[in-house]
């Protein structure tokens, strides 16, 4: 195990310190690693321990190690930054921590390089004038703010998917550009329940606990049930980023569950959509890497991560 080269010189220049720069700046750890003993270790051998802070090392929540941060140091959510490699998804932690009003920055392949530190330093200073929560630093520098929802408005959606042993599921609503959104049996009026593809009319709060959106309020506007439209058939439909969108729709990449369970729920032959993200997912180039220990030349590695014609981001 070793630390980034960049990162041990970014910590060596804020132990120095000489401009006093950093002099009232506190340092802080939150990992939810379930290797908790092995991560102390760790910092004891580099000899960081009590150069930190504060040190939330637990699995779980990463708001419970903010939280824990903001009672322990006093400093306001929106006074904090925070790096991490992870943005989003179920082991995300950039975006519940946006939530919470912490300007995140998501550098997947971590502090590899000094500029990742400086560039965060940069966007912080201006986003200080106006501290707007839900705001991330991509990987790529660009900015990403979440629209803040009026808690009031009324919006209306379809349901997607049901979990009824559970009593959740997740409604389609708002267009291509909108996450399904997560919503609890416990929001349905009378104890009510819903089946997929009935309407529903509901309101959007954040979950302070999860950092995530929520169906909130909900009513059944109309039933799943009646007759559909002979024009339009219903699909379920899952969302990757390029280049491995493509390699999927080539025919080179078979889906992987991993870490998550999104496709568990579904018999083998269940027929999806694929919609093409928005993004290219920064692995470094580690894909190519891997297609040409398979035998695959330049030319053919060009092909495979072409979407096939009619397709581009965003469909």
């Amino acid at each position: 195990v070793k630390i980034f080269p960049a990162a041990w010189d970014i910590i060596q220049q804020l132990r120095n310190n000489k401009d006093e720069t950093f002099a009232n700046t506190k340092f802080a750890i939150a990992s939810r690693t379930k290797s908790v003993e092995w991560a102390h270790d760790l910092l004891e051998q580099f000899e960081l321990k009590n150069w930190f802070d504060y040190i939330e090392i637990f699995p779980g929540d990463k708001k419970t190690h903010f939280s824990n941060l903001k009672s322990q140091s006093g400093i306001d959510y929106k006074d904090m930054l925070f790096f991490d490699d992870s943005r989003d998804g179920r082991y995300g932690n950039c975006e519940p921590v946006a939530a919470l009003g912490v300007l995140s920055v998501h550098c997947p392949n971590g502090i590899y390089e000094e500029s990742i530190w400086t560039n965060a330093l940069g966007h912080y200073t201006k986003w200080s004038t106006h501290k707007t929560p839900n705001t991330i630093v991509e990987w790529d520098g660009t900015i990403t703010t979440g629209k803040v929802v009026d808690s009031k408005k009324r919006f209306s959606g379809t349901v997607k998917f049901v979990n009824k042993e559970k009593r959740y599921g997740f409604i389609s609503y708002g267009g291509h550009n909108t996450r399904d959104l997560f919503f609890h049996f416990n929001e349905l009026p009378n104890d009510q329940t819903v089946e997929e593809g009935e309407e529903l009319s509901f309101t959007v709060a954040n979950d302070p606990r999860k950092g995530k959106d929520a169906a909130k309020n909900i009513e059944i506007v109309k039933s799943g049930n009646g007759d559909s439209d002979s024009d339009t058939v219903n699909m379920r439909v899952f969302s990757m980023n390029l280049p491995f969108a493509a390699l999927l729709s080539n025919g080179y990449k078979t889906l992987e569950t991993r870490n998550g369970t999104m496709f568990t729920p579904y018999p083998e032959g269940t027929k999806m959509l694929l919609h093409v993200g928005q993004r290219t997912y920064p692995d470094g180039n580690r894909h190519i890497d891997v297609m040409k220990s398979g035998g695959l030349d330049d030319d053919e590695i060009r092909d495979l991560k072409s979407l096939p014609p009619g397709f581009k981001k965003g469909m």
